[in-house]
């Protein structure tokens, strides 16, 4: 399941699991990662150098969840899009909040940084593109069809977020990886994944959203920083 901020790729995904019996791969988000990583640290805050070990831990929980599950899961996103939050921050900045409004978003950094930095993450997009053609059958790209979620952690830039999206699209079309994009209400979304892939349903749509929305609502969605404090 592909999208980028606030495209719903987490509660599709758990409905869809519920809906259709499919096992659910989700790997730790950014936000769980960064109190043992980075304690105290915001994403809008880290460095260059930090942004590629998160990257790293990220794409390795993902690696280790599919290795767990075999040859049939749905993935909560890919590598792809780790990657390509590197490839966008190199356009727009290591704090895309701060570009959002035709800031430069680089103040924190230096040019010789940012180099080594786009050097570095164009070696992960290798790695992540074999990753992901060797491991997923096809994907499904969700519309932006909501406002980005203003929770103080992810990027408020929505050009930020459609670069994304057009970047995501066009490397799964260099990568020939099958993708169908989806919209629509979350009922509407899971009859018409289940109808692409020709799975039968387990229970009734209603159902599924029900119970993917009381496993949401369990999530513990405290900043990356007071998550740190709390741990203190």
């Amino acid at each position: 399941m592909s999208g980028t901020y606030s495209s719903g790729k987490t509660s599709t995904v758990m409905a869809l699991s519920h809906y259709t019996g499919m096992p659910r791969s989700l790997a730790r988000t950014i936000r769980e990662i960064m109190p043992q990583a980075l304690p105290g640290v915001r994403l809008a805050d880290v460095t260059p150098a930090q942004f590629l070990q998160l990257t790293m831990r990220r794409h390795t929980g993902r690696a280790v969840q599919e290795a767990l599950l075999g040859n049939d899961f749905i993935s909560d996103g890919s590598s792809l899009q780790e990657w390509l939050y590197g490839e966008g921050r190199l356009r727009y900045g290591m704090n895309p909040n701060a570009t959002a409004a035709g800031g430069s978003g680089l103040a924190a950094t230096t040019e010789e940084e940012m180099v080594f930095f786009g050097r570095v993450v164009e070696q992960y997009g290798q790695v992540f593109k074999q990753h992901v053609k060797a491991t997923y059958d096809a994907y499904v790209h969700l519309r932006h069809e909501l406002p980005i979620t203003a929770d103080g952690h992810r990027p408020m830039n929505n050009e930020f977020r459609t670069t994304i999206d057009t970047m995501l699209l066009a490397t799964l079309e260099e990568l020939q990886i099958p993708y169908h994009v989806v919209s629509g209400s979350m009922a509407e979304r899971l009859e018409t994944i289940a109808g692409i892939f020709g799975w039968t349903p387990v229970m009734g749509t209603a159902e599924a959203i029900e119970l993917a929305r009381q496993e949401y609502d369990r999530q513990d969605f405290r900043m990356e920083h007071e998550r740190a404090a709390a741990r203190s």
